[in-house]
């Protein structure tokens, strides 16, 4: 899909701004929980405001990805921003943690369309040498928002409001619209092809079933509850049709031939394990500052800058030498410092200083910068230009399917050790450590320093002791995913980038 005289430099920082205000925004809201919950009220609700996001954004990616390899990148790309426009609205108006939930669907579905197709018109407007740097930079901007994204929801709820965390996205947005709509400039041919509706729709409902279970089972539910066999039920017969309906599609959503080529096959199972360890670092890294060390939530998000400022190293390392050498050479270089970067954060105890952790974050963060530039490249990779939304779609529809697993696997394996922990270590200890029992699942005030203080310096000590072992042994775990990635990093084949003389891209692709 060529493009004719667009302002390259305008239209990247439109997608910039729109990749940054999507990607922030699962994070910043997950901080302001508690006072959106404190205001609102419905407690028992507050799941279905994190995966009505996720759902929609999850069921929006394959098919915007489709529609805009059908129809064009822009209109489905400036549909994407108003309707995250449209929802961060509603949510700051929302009355109820039902109204709440709505709205974060509608922000879902915008957010749906901006990740995939900024990925995709960087593709279409840069050539090949150039395409490495730019999708560094988004790469780069997306590791910065999901950790900056707890540290800016604090700071906002704390400053303003809940409401303002939903419309700070309205300036961000406005910019990136005019930006885009006025300076990219999309060349009007495509091909047109029937619409797999029957994929889609079966897609969407697999989807959803799968998101809900996870979100609602082992908290709002039971996982051997009816509704919860119900959820896995509907997702395994619907994902068994989508398989099917789109085996025999004449235009699938997800075209399977994709997966025969060996580049793509790894690049969706790397998104996937790195998903699924990624997560674990957001989420429980600023908990174990906040419980061993004693940080406000404030100063837990800030301890994520060093993981930060990794992540961007390397994302931009990723992008600059993507035409230098092999997507697998490169990726060799990401899970290796990733690996030994998780295993090192699986070592910290009580006792370990503050300066330990920065390094450890610093050389996981660098580790995993690298996938946010190559794995959406390698998606694409000599891809025709109907193909490019479908597979980047697809990797980004694939690594937030291994974040929401990764969270609720891990997270659950994280709260049952963590209360084994505790009662191993309050036993002999009598009934005096009753009333703190009973608030300990309640992390964020549990190790507030005006709580932390009434609490007595040998039960907090046991409680530091299971918090940190805990967190400790979910990095181990995180091993396990991770030392997989490392045996798929070197499936990836020699695929490189090399350039013609008319500027094409003209590697080849290795089988499975």
């Amino acid at each position: 899909m060529e493009t004719a005289k667009s302002n390259t430099k305008l239209v990247v920082a439109g997608l910039l701004l729109a990749v940054f205000m999507s990607a922030i925004d699962n994070t910043i809201v997950a901080t302001a929980m508690g006072s959106i919950v404190s205001d609102l009220g419905g407690l028992d609700k507050f799941a279905w405001v994190t995966a009505a996001y996720i759902v929609g954004t999850m069921a929006g990616m394959p098919i915007f990805g489709k529609l805009s390899d059908m129809y064009g990148r822009k209109r489905f790309f400036i549909f994407g921003i108003l309707m995250f426009l449209f929802g961060s609205v509603l949510c700051g108006f929302a009355q109820s943690m039902e109204q709440l939930s709505i709205f974060r669907a509608i922000q879902g579905v915008g957010g749906g369309a901006l990740m995939p197709i900024a990925f995709t018109i960087v593709f279409d407007i840069f050539p090949p040498e150039k395409r490495g740097k730019m999708i560094g930079l988004l790469g780069a901007v997306f590791g910065v928002a999901s950790v900056v994204g707890p540290l800016l929801g604090a700071f906002i709820t704390d400053a303003l409001g809940w409401a303002w965390i939903f419309y700070i996205n309205v300036p961000i947005g406005i910019i990136s619209f005019i930006l885009t709509m006025k300076y990219y400039k999309e060349s009007l041919s495509y091909t047109k092809e029937k619409i797999d509706w029957w994929g889609a729709s079966t897609l969407v409902i697999a989807v959803v079933s799968l998101m809900f279970a996870l979100e609602l089972g082992g908290d709002q539910y039971e996982w051997n509850s009816t509704p919860i066999i119900a959820l896995f039920a509907s997702f395994t017969v619907f994902a068994i049709v989508f398989l099917f309906v789109e085996w025999r599609a004449e235009d699938p959503i997800l075209p399977f031939f994709l997966f025969k080529r060996r580049l793509f096959a790894t690049s969706q199972i790397l998104a996937f394990l790195y998903g699924a360890t990624f997560i674990c670092l957001v989420v429980y890294i600023p908990i174990y500052v906040q419980a061993v060390y004693g940080a406000t939530s404030t100063s837990a998000g800030l301890i994520l800058t060093p993981m930060m400022l990794g992540t961007v190293v390397g994302s931009a390392m990723g992008g600059i030498f993507s035409t230098k050498t092999s997507y697998r050479n490169l990726m060799i270089l990401s899970v290796i410092p990733y690996f030994v970067g998780m295993f090192l954060l699986g070592t910290l105890t009580p006792d370990s200083a503050r300066m330990t952790l920065t390094v450890y974050m610093i050389l996981v963060g660098f580790g995993m910068g690298f996938s946010f530039s190559l794995l959406p490249t390698s998606s694409q990779h000599n891809l025709e230009s109907r193909h490019r939304g479908t597979a980047i779609s697809t990797n980004s529809f694939v690594r937030t399917l291994g974040m929401t697993l990764g969270v609720t696997i891990f997270g659950t394996i994280q709260s049952k050790m963590f209360t084994n922990n505790l009662t191993e270590g309050f036993k002999g200890m009598g009934e005096n450590t009753d009333a703190v029992m009973g608030n300990v699942s309640d992390v964020s005030q549990i190790f507030e320093p005006s709580v932390r203080a009434n609490v007595p310096t040998v039960i907090l000590e046991k409680i530091i002791d299971a918090m940190s072992n805990s967190v400790a042994h979910i990095f181990l775990l995180s091993l396990i995913p991770v030392g997989i990635a490392v045996i798929v990093v070197f499936m990836m084949g020699n695929t490189r980038v090399t350039v013609s003389e008319n500027g094409d891209d003209e590697a080849k692709h290795d089988s499975l």
